[in-house]
């Protein structure tokens, strides 16, 4: 039995009857859960709740929506001018979250949720579209199998399932950790095709703190249940640097492990992370505190920012870090005339000269009101 055979079929079971060993102690906002069906409740399996970071307006992207609870939460949280979209693979599960689809759609008042068929690792195949073609084109011989894969390569450049920089937000909820190890960089690097510049994740998710052995991975009952597959916790981190995301970090810890399978301990976390809002650096002035309590900080980019000091910044990192992100960590200074700016040519570690800045306002996010004290 392949790995993806034995998630489909465990998670069929799942959309039938509740299959309690799948799920993971989650505190999910009952308000939210107030308005959505028991049966797509009871039939969730997750270990975290990314919905917490749904903001108003958000296009949000489900991966292994499953019953369909994070998606309709989040569909409240989204409010009018937003939308949410889950991607399962399952048809089971894709039933069972359409089910209720009318229904939910009629208590918001709106239907702000779609529920499409793909992979998690290859957002651009629409495979309800490629049911539809092998209807009518069933493979038959070697021939009929490379005009399917011309057919596939056609359709994810010319009507990708999901486009490219079209998603505010990506959550997933215990999914990552089901795909194939061959898949996940690809999986990670879809992630990143599909968010806005600026865009951000936050993915619920199993780790180890050991990585997991071999004979481990041959388990499909232990994979399909979120423990075989799952990434070493540096590694996780590491596998969202590497697509190109910035700000990562661990936002959910569980102090006690999930499972113990021979002395690996497999947690529940939330990682939070965001795609760079672009390549173009402008230098028109700002500048950035950091508060402390380190003496000096790094970010992902190399630059580094002394305790206190004014830090000479370009106005897209100005923007990044008085955002959500970082916004907690840093005072952000804008000039008082901002000026006309220039490409960015300032060393790392370069300070801004209090006249400079002298006068600008203060974006403070600790400061009651957000503003300056």
């Amino acid at each position: 039995m392949t790995i993806e055979t034995s998630v489909l079929e465990r998670y069929s079971a799942g959309a039938h009857s509740v299959q309690t060993e799948l799920c993971c102690p989650v505190d999910y906002d009952r308000a939210l859960l107030a308005l959505l069906p028991q049966e797509i409740i009871a039939k969730d399996y997750g270990c975290g709740d990314p919905s917490r970071y749904v903001k108003a307006g958000d296009v949000v992207l489900d991966l292994g929506s499953g019953s369909g609870k994070i998606c309709y939460m989040a569909a409240q949280l989204v409010g009018a001018g937003g939308k949410v979209i889950g991607v399962d693979m399952n048809d089971d599960m894709l039933a069972l979250a359409r089910k209720y689809q009318g229904e939910m759609a009629e208590k918001l008042g709106e239907d702000r949720v779609e529920f499409v068929k793909g992979q998690i690792q290859d957002l651009a195949l629409d495979w309800a579209a490629v049911n539809a073609y092998l209807a009518e084109h069933p493979v038959k011989n070697a021939e009929d199998m490379l005009a399917l894969r011309a057919w596939q390569e056609q359709q994810r450049a010319t009507a990708p399932l999901i486009k490219d920089n079209s998603v505010d937000l990506v959550v997933s909820n215990c999914v990552l950790n089901l795909v194939h190890d061959s898949d996940k960089e690809q999986l990670i690097r879809e992630i990143f095709r599909v968010v806005k510049p600026g865009g951000r994740v936050a993915i619920s998710d199993i780790v180890s703190d050991e990585t997991v052995p071999g004979h481990l991975k041959q388990d499909p009952h232990l994979w399909s249940g979120c423990v075989s597959g799952a990434l070493q916790e540096h590694e996780f981190l590491e596998a969202f640097i590497k697509a190109g995301f910035i700000a990562i970090s661990y936002d959910k810890w569980e102090n006690q492990a999930w499972q113990v399978v021979e002395g690996i301990e497999f947690r529940a976390v939330t990682i939070t992370a965001v795609k760079p809002a672009g390549n173009t650096c402008t230098d028109k002035g700002h500048a950035v505190i950091y508060r402390g309590p380190y003496s000096e900080v790094y970010d992902d980019e190399g630059h580094v920012y002394y305790r206190g000091q004014r830090m000479a910044v370009c106005e897209r990192n100005y923007q990044l870090l008085t955002g959500d992100a970082y916004g907690d960590d840093f005072i952000g200074i804008a000039p008082a005339q901002e000026q006309a700016g220039k490409p960015w040519d300032c060393a790392t570690g370069t300070l801004r000269a209090v006249a400079e800045t002298k006068g600008g306002v203060h974006e403070d996010k600790c400061s009651p009101g957000g503003g300056c004290c």
